[in-house]
């Protein structure tokens, strides 16, 4: 199978590398254990993969300088943060800024808009993304005020500006 993942490219500026090696060390912690709690919280999110439990997504919030790794296989959950360097190959791409990818998270944002906007480009087992959507958009609750709520005041502080900026950029 052909990698859907970029070339690896040159760094932006001196250091990016380790810039990003510390940002992976740095969100990993959060990442694991957001995972888990998404998993034992809404075991039906895996159901509704069906065949594409053991699909590798690529997360890429363009202008972090890490991509997500995820393959939301319940036997063997993946979330990781990886320096772009570094991307395995994957059957899925979902690329686009931060704060719109966390928007389409929690289906606050339209995604078909999005795709067809170009503020979102998907590559790849375009089945396996509409099936995770579709995942998402059946669950209850948010997963990014989870996330919040088990980082306390300040998680949920961090979200509400990154929610307001996203707003603000918009208009």
């Amino acid at each position: 199978m052909k990698s859907l993942t970029e070339p690896a490219r040159r760094p932006r500026f001196p250091g990016e590398g380790a810039v990003a090696r510390l940002a992976c060390v740095m969100a990993q912690p959060i990442l694991s254990r957001v995972v888990r709690r998404i998993a034992a919280s809404h075991p039906s999110v895996f159901a509704r993969l069906g065949a594409h439990q053991s699909t590798d997504f690529l997360i890429d919030p363009v202008e972090l300088p890490f991509v997500l790794h995820l393959r939301p296989d319940p036997q063997v959950l993946v979330l990781r943060a990886m320096p772009r360097d570094l991307m395995p190959e994957a059957g899925a791409v979902i690329r686009g800024k931060f704060l719109l990818l966390l928007e389409l998270i929690d289906s606050e944002e339209d995604g078909d808009a999005a795709f067809f906007s170009r503020d979102l480009d998907v590559s790849g087992d375009t089945e396996a993304v509409v099936r995770l959507r579709n995942a998402l958009d059946d669950m209850d609750g948010s997963i990014a005020e989870e996330t919040a709520a088990m980082l306390g005041p300040p998680g949920r502080a961090i979200l509400a500006r990154l929610r307001k900026s996203y707003t603000e950029s918009r208009t």
